[in-house]
């Protein structure tokens, strides 16, 4: 029998699948030794009958394994890019190259660049010669962007002695106290995130480091991080954060006014538990201190100023930095003294947070007065309590009255 000679060195001959992206499919038997390019001009063959006319046709598609997401090379043979029985192959046609823009076309979109590029000081100079001379009093500005922050911490010094007494009405009053006392007590600003302390534990840093660090950065394991490696070598890295209060033990003051509070009978003490409750508010917000911001403190003691008048800047202009430096720098205006002044009682706006229905219904909550308590001298808390379901909407109408009244 006669077998021909390439039959008889011919290579294995593969089944292989071919999809093309229009969802045509079919089988194509090639051997190993076949190169991609001519398997490509069958299957093209196979899906585009009589278009092989044009060489650019084959040079224009591609070959893709489809479980290696690897286009095969032309001059390469399927054995050589490692090509099984049974493989699936996708053919695509390549992407058309992006055409080079003219010359011409070039030149007039720099032209058009030029001409919408903003006027140099020049240019601002010469257009506003002739234009009249006007001086904007810069600290008038300022102020009056403060006004509101001014306003509310006197709104909200008057708003506290209201609800104190509105609490001090209520034949609850003892246990609205309790419920107040307990949740005044939770300080969250005093804790630290257990798990990003661990963290950063875990990575060689000593506890009480870690938790300066993480104070300091708001609690961001990534910021806190890059400030223990920054200040390593630092040889007051483990001193105490400026203007922060040591631990105390709880007054003692409140918790036995809380017991006087609960031992007279309404008939027999009525009137003296009212005024013990009152008492026990006021001790409730001396025992509360103003916490400022630690970078905002370091910050500023950096320029030469002492800690206990950068804490006061603090505290007039509400945590935030620049406001202190430039309070600390002008006039001084207002005085932390000032701060605990309330609101003029008579006057329209207060009147009429007090006639506002959501604002009486908030009084009688004591959870309204814990944060009205927390802004006043933690304003970094507002939003917090901006953001509560009870404390929020009482927020919202404080806010609306005074923009309304503002504006007549």
């Amino acid at each position: 029998m006669f077998v021909q000679e390439e039959k008889i060195f011919a290579g294995k001959v593969l089944r292989l699948h071919v999809c093309t992206m229009e969802g045509a499919e079919w089988l194509e038997e090639v051997a190993e030794d076949t190169t991609v390019e001519k398997l490509k001009e069958r299957c093209l063959k196979h899906c585009l009958p009589g278009s092989l006319e044009d060489p650019k046709t084959v040079t224009h598609h591609k070959l893709i394994h489809a479980t290696s997401e690897k286009v095969l090379t032309d001059t390469k043979t399927v054995l050589e890019e490692n090509i099984q029985d049974r493989d699936v192959l996708l053919l695509v046609k390549k992407r058309a190259p992006t055409l080079l823009p003219k010359m011409s076309d070039v030149v007039a979109e720099e032209k058009r660049k030029q001409e919408q590029k903003a006027p140099d000081k020049d240019a601002i100079l010469k257009a506003t010669a002739n234009l009249p001379a006007r001086s904007v009093d810069r600290s008038v500005s300022h102020h009056n962007m403060r006004d509101f922050q001014t306003e509310l911490r006197k709104i909200l010094v008057s708003l506290i002695e209201v609800a104190q007494k509105l609490l001090a009405l209520n034949p609850d009053a003892v246990e609205l106290f309790k419920k107040a006392n307990a949740m005044l007590d939770e300080d969250e600003e005093d804790r630290v995130d257990e798990i990003a302390l661990r963290q950063l534990t875990e990575m060689g840093f000593p506890e009480s480091r870690a938790v300066k660090a993480l104070r300091l950065n708001h609690m961001s394991v990534t910021q806190a991080m890059e400030w223990l490696i920054e200040h390593a070598d630092d040889p007051s890295v483990d001193a105490p954060l400026p203007g922060s209060a040591p631990a105390e033990a709880p007054a003692e003051g409140a918790a036995s006014s809380a017991e006087a509070a609960a031992g007279p009978s309404s008939e027999e003490g009525g009137e003296e538990a009212k005024d013990e409750l009152t008492e026990i508010f006021k001790k409730i917000r001396r025992k509360r201190e103003f916490r400022p911001d630690p970078r905002a403190v370091i910050a500023l003691m950096e320029m030469g100023f002492d800690e206990k008048e950068v804490v006061d800047a603090l505290r007039v202009n509400n945590n935030q930095q620049n406001a202190a430096c430039e309070w600390l720098l002008g006039d001084r205006k207002p005085s932390p003294e000032d701060l605990d002044k309330g609101i003029d009682t008579n006057s329209p706006l207060f009147q009429a947070i007090l006639e506002n229905p959501v604002v009486q219904l908030g009084l009688t909550n004591p959870k309204t007065l814990l944060a009205f308590e927390d802004m006043l001298e933690n304003p970094l808390n507002s939003t917090q309590w901006m953001n509560d379901p009870e404390t929020g909407p009482v927020m919202l109408q404080i806010s609306r009255i005074f923009q309304t009244l503002n504006r007549t």
